[in-house]
């Protein structure tokens, strides 16, 4: 029997009581007395009936007022007090119960705060011993993890159903790029923990790998590789080694292959170039041998015939000078062409600028002891070079500079300029002429004992840049300008990843070695599903009336863990104005929206990105309402289940006072970031979604199908929008 039943109960039963006894009386007296006497009844009693009910009804009143105060101070508060200690026991250890209502349930509820004080006491020994114990466990994960991190390849590893279980940061960035011209790759990605590897690479060549690697287990573990080249979505060729990853059978020593190791090397751009290479030698061999085929017919008649006209012999000479000035001709065409395919093979990698600059600094202090400083550097700007010439280049030229100069103090300077950089090294001091600065652009470059066969100009000609020196006459200073190529994301896209300095990888989950590749499944536990948290900012609050949506913000939870690395963050232009009611909530204004994709382009997107997930919002109907008035626009349907934080604390949390995702958050100790942003409100509903799912199943809802049958019976469900 719920509170409100039984609430209604004792009104019934104090109506019966204030009415019964009297009723009862009166009608035993009627029954017993005479017909006269029944008569003065009447006579007597009429004249003060509306007194007496009057005075009934004030007394019921009064009751109700008495009964319904009581019941809130003890019913309701008790039950209130119940959900507290819940949040207590299971989701937030710092709530405590305000000691509210009567003195009897405020002295309960400060004797509850003073057992939860002696229970964290408690649950912190014991928090201490189980982090000591797991201590080493978690050490080898993270050391494990901050290797794959720092690998230049691409690593994906993957249970045997082929889903990822953890990848490294070139692997999270090279198939970003391979995404970008698909829909996955407006703010999605296609790489995530949980996803399936299938929907990168072809199920047909793993399976066939698999089969391979099987095979050689039985012969040697350490020759079970198999390697293959396959094509990635937007056409890029991928070579690709799978290593299984072994594990101890529980009722034998024997080791099985649980999982794999996917090693992944984008060689389009090598491919492109190799061919490129035949094609130029090809035309070189074509061309030359009519060539040489006319100069040996030309050197035969010449030798043959020595009497032959004069004439006839300067044409025979003009033949031969004509086809070795056009072998010269395409010799230097090919040469020029090979130019750029030799440069690509020098060992460039991605660093940033200000690396090399703190490098040199180091090393002109160390060695030169000439004192350096920095002005104007862009610390996040990302260059393509060789790191160890360049920074012994720069050593040489100050060298240089000590030498016949004398100066005393170096400055560094680095700046964007499109698709190049301009690395600047700055003195005060005497001008230079061009002669002695091309004399050093072409010595054998060397910095006290140390020496390199290199010039200034091959190092510079291997990096594809140029060199110059300047001179800033109203300052009174001189610089040398070495400008780079600055790595971009293109590079991604052929397989030259540009890390974005997170070394430290959250994307490993190594339970997931057990997880089963199955469909959204209403009877599957809810801690066993995949969840898409998401948010949307619109235009206005009336999806009816044309407003539209301009941010969608999304992330994953997997094997309960919200993955912050594995977003959907995406501005839509909503092809019509924002509201400043709207803008003053979110921030975003008119000229914020005006060129990004629209909605026909995002809503694919994101809806690759939370393919074969539950979908999770915080008033929900909302958010889908707008989705679904685009269906017939888009022909994109979101067709799985979708759960509702504020159902789910309606049903976790009926007493309460409020259900606004605020309210939620503060009562389970959740801090929030970034309110009234797509992405921010989708972490914040996450980090509830994660906190609410033990008190759930304390009530008995474990199941999908069990969670949504709950939310559709609370009250909240029943708003349309």
């Amino acid at each position: 029997m719920n509170s409100r039943t039984r609430f209604l109960l004792a009104v019934v039963i104090l109506g019966l009581l204030m009415t019964g006894p009297f009723v009862i009386t009166a009608l035993l007296i009627w029954a017993s007395a005479q017909a006269a006497e029944q008569a003065l009844l009447i006579q007597l009693i009429m004249p003060h009936l509306s007194l007496g009910a009057m005075m009934t009804t004030f007394g019921f009143v009064v009751g109700l007022l008495v009964i319904h105060r009581l019941f809130r101070q003890y019913v309701q508060g008790l039950l209130k007090m119940a959900e507290n200690l819940r949040l207590m026991l299971s989701a937030n250890r710092n709530f405590r119960v305000a000691p509210e209502g009567p003195p009897e349930v405020q002295l309960l509820a400060l004797a509850i705060n003073d057992l939860a004080q002696q229970r964290d006491g408690l649950m912190d020994d014991v928090d201490a011993q189980i982090a000591a114990a797991k201590s080493s466990v978690e050490e080898e994960k993270n050391r494990l993890a901050a290797l794959m991190s720092e690998l230049a390849q691409a690593v994906v590893v993957c249970n045997l159903d082929g889903r990822i279980l953890l990848y490294n940061s070139r692997a999270r960035l090279q198939f970003r790029a391979l995404a970008q011209g698909s829909t996955a790759g407006t703010g999605g990605a296609l790489i995530g923990l949980g996803r399936s590897i299938f929907s990168i690479l072809e199920r047909n060549q793993i399976d066939h790998a698999l089969e391979v690697v099987r095979q050689r287990l039985h012969k040697s573990a350490a020759a079970a590789i198999a390697n293959f080249i396959t094509t990635a979505r937007g056409g890029q060729l991928l070579r690709v080694q799978m290593v299984p990853v072994l594990s101890a059978r529980e009722d034998s020593r024997q080791r099985v292959m649980s999982g794999y190791v996917l090693t992944v090397e984008n060689i389009t751009r090598s491919l492109e170039q190799e061919s490129r290479r035949d094609q130029v030698l090809q035309s070189l061999t074509d061309g030359s041998r009519g060539s040489l085929a006319n100069i040996r017919v030309a050197v035969g008649n010449l030798t043959d015939y020595p009497d032959m006209e004069a004439e006839i012999r300067e044409r025979f000479v003009g033949i031969i000078s004509d086809e070795v000035l056009r072998m010269s001709q395409r010799l230097d065409q090919t040469m020029s062409e090979f130019a750029d395919s030799l440069k690509t093979r020098w060992p460039l990698e991605d660093v940033l600028g200000i690396d090399i600059i703190a490098a040199a600094q180091r090393r002109i202090e160390e060695q030169l002891k000439l004192p350096s400083k920095t002005e104007e550097v862009d610390e996040a700007l990302w260059l393509r070079a060789e790191s160890f010439s360049l920074v012994f280049s720069i050593c040489f030229l100050a060298a240089r500079l000590i030498e016949h100069y004398q100066i005393k103090e170096l400055r560094f300077r680095l700046l964007p300029f499109g698709k190049l950089a301009y690395l600047d090294l700055i003195w005060a001091g005497h001008a230079m002429s061009s002669e002695t600065f091309y004399t050093w652009e072409t010595d054998a470059m060397q910095v006290e004992r140390e020496s390199s066969p290199l010039s200034l100009r091959d190092v510079i000609d291997r990096h594809g840049g140029e060199i110059w020196y300047e001179r800033e006459k109203a300052a009174h200073r001189a610089f040398f300008r070495f400008v780079l190529p600055v790595a971009s994301p293109e590079n991604m896209a052929t397989g030259e990843v540009v890390d974005d300095g997170d070394a430290r990888p959250e994307y490993y989950d190594f339970d997931l070695f057990h997880y089963s590749d199955q469909s959204v499944d209403l009877d599957r536990p809810l801690a066993d599903l995949s969840y898409t948290v998401f948010d949307t900012e619109t235009t206005g609050l009336e999806p009816a009336a044309g407003d539209e949506i301009i941010q969608i913000g999304a992330v994953r939870i997997v094997n309960g863990r919200l993955l912050r690395l594995e977003i959907f963050d995406q501005l839509v232009d909503p092809e019509r104005f924002v509201r400043p009611e709207g803008t003053r909530i979110h921030g975003l204004t008119d000229d914020m929206l005006r060129g990004q994709p629209n909605i026909d382009v995002v809503l694919p997107a994101f809806h690759d990105f939370c393919n074969d997930t539950v979908l999770v919002a915080h008033n929900a109907a909302f958010d889908m309402r707008f989705l679904q008035l685009k269906e017939a626009r888009t022909g994109v349907v979101f067709s799985q289940p979708v759960l509702d934080t504020l159902l789910l604390s309606g049903v976790l949390h009926p007493n309460q006072d409020s259900h606004q995702l605020d309210s939620i958050a503060e009562r389970l100790g959740i801090a929030i970031d970034g309110r009234h942003s797509g992405l921010g409100d989708a972490c914040a509903t996450g980090e509830v979604f994660l906190k609410m799912l033990p008190l759930l199943a304390q009530m008995g809802i474990v199941t999908l199908r069990q969670a949504l049958e709950a939310a559709e019976k609370t009250y909240f469900a029943r708003v349309k929008y």
